[in-house]
């Protein structure tokens, strides 16, 4: 039951209206298409440009009021805290070694979270297999492009607290 033997169904007619209009738009010319191209290239090139020298900022200046992180943090323990604002995350760490130190935890790759991992002794973003030097915070493996952002800890009598940011 091909085309052969029922013969060509039949099209409807063409409305003569509908293909004048259709003729009556200007079609895009190659010259419009590249001039189009061109400036769409341009608008990400400049956006992306401006996101790589920190134009584009999500937090603020890094200069909020000190926050009270916890009483105090054994070697190898963390504790993840909200600052210099409340949807800006953080981690707390106490290494091994008793250095106290702090990093935002928002990974630079897609702002997943990152997660202290004491029996690595690391910092890891599960997302996409970051790995972070938690003494540094420079990128150890994975796609992470730069190092995370540093909190300002401080400690004194009357516990950890976070007094400032590099973001």
């Amino acid at each position: 039951m091909g085309r052969g033997s029922g013969g060509l169904k039949h099209r409807p007619p063409v409305d003569r209206a509908q293909l004048e209009r259709i003729r009556a738009d200007t079609p895009v010319t190659r010259r419009d298409y590249l001039r189009i191209l061109v400036t769409v290239s341009a608008g990400l090139a400049a956006g992306a440009a401006g996101v790589a020298v920190g134009l584009f900022r999500r937090h603020g200046s890094g200069t909020a009021a000190p926050a009270k992180v916890a009483d105090r943090l054994e070697p190898g323990q963390a504790v993840a805290f909200r600052y210099p604002g409340e949807d800006d995350r953080a981690l707390a760490i106490r290494l091994p070694d008793g250095r106290l130190v702090g990093w935002s935890a928002v990974c630079t790759h897609l702002a997943c979270a990152v997660l202290w991992r004491e029996e690595d002794n690391q910092l890891e973003c599960p997302c996409h297999d970051g790995v972070f030097d938690p003494v540094t915070g420079e990128v150890v493996a994975g796609p992470p492009p730069r190092p995370l952002p540093r909190v300002e800890l401080r400690e004194d009598a009357r516990g950890i607290w976070a007094v400032g940011s590099d973001w």
